[in-house]
C-alpha cells in the first residue's frame, strides 16, 4: 500500500468542505420550514381526514397535532436510515444523498402549497424518509478522511449543521414576510435545488461499491444488522451504538425539560429562555469547529468520548443543584461540551470497526437507535418532570451516561485493528 501523498491529502480536505457545504445548506432548508411547522398545525388541525380522525379519538386539539407531525418525521426518519445506508453502500453515496435531496425539495413543495392537515403529514412523511440519509453523509466523511481524522471531520459537519440551524430560520422568517405563507416552503425546496445542483457538480463518489460487489463482499439486510445489535452486544460495533443511543437519549433530558426547570428554579420566561440555547449553540458550535481536533490529536478518540460522557454527566447532574445563575452557567456549558466531544468520537470508532462495504448501513442503524432514543427519552423526562420531581429526569440521565462509560473501557484497542466482518 503506498503512502498518502500531499494531494491526497488536498483532495480529502477539498472533499470534506464540499460535503460541509452541502450538510449546511440542507439544514438551512429544514429550519425555513421546522419552527413554523406549529403555526401551519394550528391553522390546520381541524381540517381534512387525518384532522377528524384525530377528533375521533379526542385528539382535536393543535398540540396533539403539532406532537404527532413531530412524531411522524422521527418515526420514518428512524425507519429509512439504514435503508439509505445500505443503498449508498450498494450503489454509491452519491446517488443517495442526490435522492435524499430531492425528496427533500419534494417534501417542501407539499408543505408550501398544503391544504389540509393531511398534506402536512404528507409533506412530514416525505421530508423523513428524505432525512434518513444523515447516515450516508457521516459515511461520506468516513470514506474521504483517514481514520485518525475522522472525528474532528464529524466535528466539522456537526458544526457546519449547527450554522445552518442558526440561519435558517432567519431565512423562512423573511421568505414568510416577502411571499406570504407559502414562501418559507418554496424557498426550502429551491434551497434544496440548489444543494442538489451543487452536490453534482462538486461531490464526487467516495465508495467504489462496484469493487465492493466484485471482491464478494455482500450487504447484510438493514434487518440482520439491526438485529446484530441486540443480540451480539458485546461487539465493538453495538457498544459504541448503544453508546450513542444511550447518550443521545440522556442529552434529551436537557432539550425536554430544561425551559420548564430553569422557570420553575430561576424565573426565566419564554422573553429570556432564548439566551441559553444561543449559550448552548455557540459553545457547541466552536468547540466543534476549533477544539475537537486538537482534544482528539491529543487524547484519541475512545479517550476523549469517555471525557466527553463524564462533561456530560457532569453537567446533566449538576444543572438542577445549581445555587445560582452563574454556577448555572458553569453546569449548562458541559452539556455541549460533553456531546461534541462525544458523539464525533463514537461515530468515528464505529467507522473504523465495521467493514468498510458496510459503513453506510451501520451509520445508519446508528441513527435509527439514535432516533429511538430521541422519541423514548423525551416520552419519560416529561413523565418524570411531572410526577417524581423537577430534579429527577437530570438526576438519572447523568446516573445513566455514568454507567454506560463502561461500555467504552476498552475501546482503543479496537480502534487499532482492521475491521472484521462479522458474521
Amino acid at each position: 500500500m503506498t503512502a498518502p501523498t500531499v494531494s491526497d491529502d488536498v483532495h480529502a480536505r477539498s472533499k470534506l468542505v464540499v460535503l460541509m457545504i452541502t450538510a449546511f445548506m440542507d439544514m438551512v432548508g429544514i429550519l425555513m420550514v421546522v419552527p413554523l411547522l406549529p403555526f401551519y398545525a394550528k391553522d390546520m388541525h381541524q381540517t381534512g381526514v387525518m384532522g377528524r380522525v384525530l377528533a375521533s379519538f379526542g385528539m382535536g386539539g393543535e398540540g396533539a397535532a403539532v406532537s404527532l407531525l413531530i412524531a411522524t418525521y422521527a418515526v420514518v426518519q428512524l425507519i429509512s436510515a439504514p435503508q439509505w445506508g445500505r443503498v449508498s453502500d450498494r450503489f454509491g453515496r452519491r446517488p443517495a444523498m442526490m435522492i435524499g435531496l430531492a425528496g427533500s425539495a419534494l417534501a417542501y413543495l407539499v408543505f408550501a402549497f398544503a391544504p389540509t392537515l393531511d398534506w402536512l403529514f404528507l409533506s412530514r412523511i416525505v421530508q423523513g424518509a428524505g432525512g434518513g440519509t444523515v447516515g450516508v453523509i457521516q459515511a461520506y466523511v468516513a470514506d474521504s478522511t483517514k481514520p485518525e481524522e475522522r472525528a474532528k471531520a464529524l466535528g466539522w459537519l456537526s458544526a457546519a449543521t449547527n450554522a445552518g440551524v442558526a440561519l435558517g430560520p432567519v431565512i423562512g422568517g423573511g421568505a414568510m414576510h416577502f411571499l406570504g405563507k407559502s414562501g418559507p416552503g418554496l424557498a426550502a425546496a429551491l434551497m434544496s435545488c440548489i444543494t442538489m445542483l451543487f452536490a453534482y457538480h462538486y461531490l464526487t463518489e467516495s465508495h467504489d461499491a462496484a469493487a465492493a460487489k466484485v471482491a464478494g463482499k455482500k450487504v447484510r439486510t438493514s434487518r440482520d444488522a439491526i438485529l446484530r445489535v441486540v443480540s451480539h452486544g458485546a461487539e465493538p460495533s453495538s457498544r459504541l451504538i448503544w453508546i450513542y443511543a444511550i447518550t443521545m437519549g440522556s442529552f434529551q433530558a436537557q432539550t425536554t425539560t430544561l425551559a420548564l426547570f430553569l422557570s420553575w428554579r430561576f424565573g426565566v420566561t419564554a422573553s429570556t429562555i432564548g439566551f441559553f440555547f444561543t449559550y448552548i449553540g455557540v459553545i457547541s458550535v466552536i468547540t466543534r469547529a476549533l477544539i475537537l481536533g486538537k482534544m482528539v490529536d491529543h487524547f484519541g478518540e475512545a479517550r476523549l468520548s469517555r471525557l466527553g460522557m463524564s462533561l456530560l454527566a457532569c453537567g446533566l447532574g449538576g444543572m438542577p443543584f445549581a445555587p445560582n445563575i452563574p454556577m448555572l452557567a458553569l453546569a449548562v456549558a458541559l452539556v455541549p461540551l460533553g456531546t461534541a466531544f462525544t458523539f464525533p468520537c463514537v461515530t468515528g470508532l464505529l467507522s473504523r470497526v465495521v467493514p468498510s462495504h458496510e459503513r453506510g448501513l451501520y451509520m445508519g442503524v446508528q441513527q435509527t437507535f439514535g432516533g429511538i432514543a430521541r422519541v423514548a427519552g423525551p416520552l419519560y423526562f416529561g413523565w418524570a418532570y411531572d410526577q417524581l420531581g423537577q430534579r429527577v429526569p437530570f438526576v438519572t440521565a447523568a446516573v445513566v451516561v455514568l454507567l454506560t462509560i463502561s461500555l467504552g473501557l476498552d475501546m482503543e484497542s479496537y480502534g487499532k485493528q482492521p475491521p472484521k466482518v462479522a458474521v
